[in-house]
């Protein structure tokens, strides 16, 4: 049974627990930070701690604790140092051979030892999901520091203000993103604010590393991009409508990209400004996911920034980086990287102001941020369908007590399909078995039938096989048609 936390409590576990809105005040909050306690001399560095005002606020009672079974430079002193400047105090548990997952404890018992010791619990781990299921048992917020290859939010707020300081405006921007597209949780996280913002993503994978299927399908489908592949100053494009998030999946204003085929070469015209990339993010290869791959990787390099698209593209990387970029490049007015890092403390700052509510004004925050609501399939987990992403915290065995099969149902112009509420993996091929009425089917359009408030009365196998080994029989076998 997962215990009840307070109503006001609030989680950042994917980019998407946040709007635009509160995006935007995260970002008017850190710009703020920046004006009062920037260095004068650097003007993206945080320089001087808040002072308190002990009439209005309690900074200096609050604790934050970072909680990272991953290493990790950047998110936790940057987490750390800007608790620091806000006037509060850290703890940190900063390597799991030294804590008491060593022991064999749980992350949902780690936690809820850990919130009766600090207010705030930033967390990095190794499972894809961990940080949702971090937020489900934790009594205080829990702000997600990178979960296996699922997301890192709080690195994208920061690259996405890095963005907005450089061009004022994201709508019709041409981005660029190179490199491992389908292993980092940044990209992740990225598309989708970029698709939120109006952004145009512009991919450019390592061989094999193209985003992930599920990723891609949520672009299309629910942040209504349209697909396109070309020729000229742009290859492919993720194409956000005019209006984010406005039923436009299928129309094609402004923008018509033409392919080459045997027969006829077509140009290439853009809504965008120009088709000149505005910023290229760049990524490494994730070595700690791909173990004993052996792999191409894009090197970003002058060579490579010499083509006339680029002349004005700002160069992003979340860092560490490896091989993929080059030293060469630090002191090119392009190169953006190191600002980019500096600003994970104002940014930083701002995100735990809004959930501890230190500034004023924030009453409007109080009770969780609002999100797209989806029904819940719920099932102990050693019943029926599991999660198929097998680096998912579901099938983490010290887990296993806590977690269950929970998926959201979601239901958009594709096929309906079951959405891991951990990891976010999404699943097309299962068989949905009707409790009262002992049949199966694998067609999943008759999931897209099943009213919401009835899930509890369905059991989703992960084939017919296993509906057949545990009771059930196709469905239309001796005129069993109806539903339940």
């Amino acid at each position: 049974m997962i215990p009840k936390v307070r109503p006001s409590v609030r989680h950042v576990v994917s980019i998407n627990d946040l709007q635009v809105e509160e995006i935007e005040s995260i970002f008017e909050l850190a710009q703020k930070y920046l004006d009062e306690l920037g260095d004068p001399n650097v003007p993206y560095r945080i320089g001087r701690r808040r002072k308190s005002h002990p009439a209005s606020d309690n900074v200096s009672d609050q604790i934050l604790a970072t909680l990272f079974y991953e290493p990790s430079t950047r998110t936790r002193l940057s987490f750390e140092s800007a608790m620091l400047r806000l006037g509060g105090e850290i703890i940190t548990s900063a390597d799991p051979a030294t804590s008491s997952a060593k022991k064999g404890e749980s992350l949902a018992d780690s936690v809820r030892v850990v919130g009766n010791y600090a207010d705030l619990i930033v967390i990095r781990h190794p499972r894809d999901g961990a940080a949702r299921l971090a937020a489900e048992y934790s009594p205080v917020p829990v702000i997600n520091g990178g979960d296996g290859s699922h997301e890192h939010p709080t690195q994208t707020l920061c690259d996405i203000f890095t963005l907005k300081k450089k061009n004022k405006t994201l709508k019709k921007l041409n981005v660029a993103i190179a490199g491992d597209l389908k292993g980092s949780r940044t990209i992740h996280s990225f598309v989708y604010a970029l698709a939120r913002f109006g952004a145009y993503i512009v991919p450019k994978p390592a061989p094999g590393m193209e985003l992930p299927p599920h990723v891609d399908r949520r672009l299309r489908e629910e942040f209504q991009c349209t697909f396109k592949t070309g020729q000229g100053s742009i290859d492919a494009v993720y194409q956000t409508p005019n209006e984010p998030h406005q039923a436009a999946l299928f129309s094609e204003p402004d923008f018509e990209v033409s392919v080459r085929s045997a027969n006829r070469e077509l140009t290439v015209k853009s809504g965008a400004r120009d088709n000149k990339i505005a910023a290229v993010y760049v990524t490494r290869f994730q070595k700690e996911r791909w173990a004993n791959k052996e792999q191409q990787y894009p090197k970003i390099d002058a060579e490579f920034l010499k083509e006339a698209k680029y002349s004005k593209a700002s160069v992003l990387h979340p860092l560490p980086r490896v091989d993929e970029l080059d030293v060469a490049l630090d002191s090119d007015v392009r190169a953006v990287y190191f600002e980019q890092a500096a600003y994970g403390v104002p940014v930083r700052m701002a995100l735990i102001s809004l959930l501890l509510q230190i500034e004023g004004g924030l009453a409007r925050y109080e009770g969780g941020f609002s999100r797209e609501r989806m029904p819940i399939y719920d099932q102990a987990l050693e019943v029926g369908l599991r999660c198929t992403n097998h680096n998912c915290i579901v099938h983490d065995e010290t887990e296993a007590p806590y977690v269950r099969n929970k998926f959201h149902l979601v239901r958009t112009s594709g096929h309906p399909r079951l959405r891991c509420l951990y990891c976010e993996t999404d699943m097309e091929s299962f068989a949905i078995a009707s409790k009262k009425n002992k049949w199966y089917s694998t067609d999943p359009y008759d999931l897209g039938k099943i009213p919401s408030n009835n899930l509890k009365d369905f059991i989703f196998f992960a084939s017919d096989a296993e509906a057949q080994e545990n009771g059930f029989h196709f469905k239309g076998r001796h005129g069993e048609r109806k539903s339940s």
